[in-house]
């Protein structure tokens, strides 16, 4: 088990509830034995609630977290594997790097799947966007993220990253990732201090004056200056000179190129991202418009971890698997039904096996199917913040 975190003078209240469910969430609650001090279901006393739930005849482990989305002091956030760069790091190790400043972190769940590279531990599979930086791009894979008014949304996000040479061509880049032969990445101080490559051209940029420059945001359309043409790989990265990685056999396209060269660089999606805070990638979509998605395979049963909402409340679920006698885990279309069942509207599935951890108030909640904790590349985190005034929204 973590020790325990109190990043913030805000005291984290872990209501906890254990249910020995004998079909599913749709259990009343009023069947069970109540211990003194827990919360009714249908009431989050501090705006928040954590509970366990058991179905013996199958059986299951389920932890659900759950808060009031119109509590204007509590938010999402997520965190990068490495601390400030790309990375590994089990989820109570993420917490716990967060800034103080962030506020109390109350919960969390591991986050996306991620690449098993060695040159590159921790690069989330898809989209990731933290406190308005991107730092991963979208592979088309259905992704959680939060618009600028703070609706939150499940789609496939697909990538219009590109570069625009000085003779009007263009070409398809990848951001903080491996880069193929025949690929180009940007690499930013998310990846770490250099880019860890073998070969290929290197164009080492910087911002071009009254320009917009770092970090980097999705929707953007920035100037960029070559500052250093380099024909070999692992170029050195900072926070404002960030490289252009091209391989070798598209290095013809940087042959008349050299330092005070102008590129323009765009990273467009679609959906449009501009503006977006905080996303992460996952994948598939569980629930639709309140609907279970069904599939007629991935019926094996594996640990999973899934976040869903609806109009007045965010869901986090960890269930359990891999373990005999304990929790047999769910498949995609039995996790599906249980958001439903939940009441999400909208829900999408996580990064699951190995990696599923619960973490709330300090303490991993769940048993994760290795016998520990397991190094994720992301988290998903409920922040809450001291409020000034009200605690409700406007």
């Amino acid at each position: 088990m973590a020790a325990r975190h109190s990043p913030s003078p805000l005291v984290c209240v872990l209501s906890a509830l254990l249910i020995g469910a004998a079909a599913g969430p749709s259990r009343s609650v009023a069947e069970e034995p109540t211990a003194p001090g827990l919360t009714a279901p249908d009431h989050l006393a501090h705006g928040y609630r954590y509970r366990h739930e058991e179905v013996k005849q199958i059986p299951w482990s389920i932890h659900v977290f759950e808060f009031d989305r119109s509590r204007a002091d509590l938010s999402i956030a997520t965190t990068l594997g490495g601390g400030t760069n790309l990375g590994l790091g089990t989820v109570s190790e993420q917490v716990k790097a967060m800034s103080a400043g962030s506020g109390t972190a109350v919960a969390a769940v591991n986050g996306d799947f991620f690449n098993t590279d060695h040159s590159y531990p921790g690069d989330p599979r898809d989209l990731q966007i933290q406190n308005g930086e991107l730092v991963s791009g979208p592979q088309g894979h259905a992704c959680f993220w939060l618009d600028t008014s703070g609706q939150p949304h499940s789609t496939n996000i697909i990538s219009h990253f590109e570069v625009r040479w000085p003779d009007g061509s263009t070409t398809p880049f990848g951001l903080n990732e491996v880069r193929d032969h025949d690929t180009v990445v940007l690499y930013t101080a998310a990846n770490g201090s250099s880019t860890r490559t073998s070969d290929g051209v290197e164009l080492v940029l910087e911002g071009v004056p009254d320009g917009d420059w770092l970090p980097l945001h999705a929707g953007q359309k920035l100037r960029a200056r070559v500052r250093e043409y380099r024909k070999q790989g692992n170029s050195p990265i900072d926070r404002l000179h960030p490289v252009l990685s091209v391989g070798p056999k598209l290095s013809a396209r940087t042959a008349h190129l050299v330092p005070g060269a102008i590129l323009e660089l765009s990273t467009a999606t679609f959906p449009d991202l501009t503006g977006v805070k905080t996303a992460v990638g996952g994948g598939p979509t569980l629930v639709h418009d309140g609907r279970a998605l069904t599939w007629t395979s991935a019926t094996a049963r594996h640990p999973r971890t899934a976040i869903g909402w609806n109009h007045d409340r965010f869901f986090l679920v960890e269930v359990d698997g891999r373990q005999d006698g304990l929790s047999a885990g769910m498949s995609f279309p039995e996790l599906a039904g249980y958001m439903a069942k939940l009441g999400c509207e909208e829900a999408v599935n996580l990064d699951g096996g190995g990696s599923a951890t619960m973490w709330v108030c300090g303490q991993v909640m769940n048993s994760p199917s290795e016998g520990r904790e397991r190094p994720a590349a992301n988290t998903i985190v409920v922040v809450q913040r001291r409020a000034d005034s009200s605690t409700r929204a406007p």
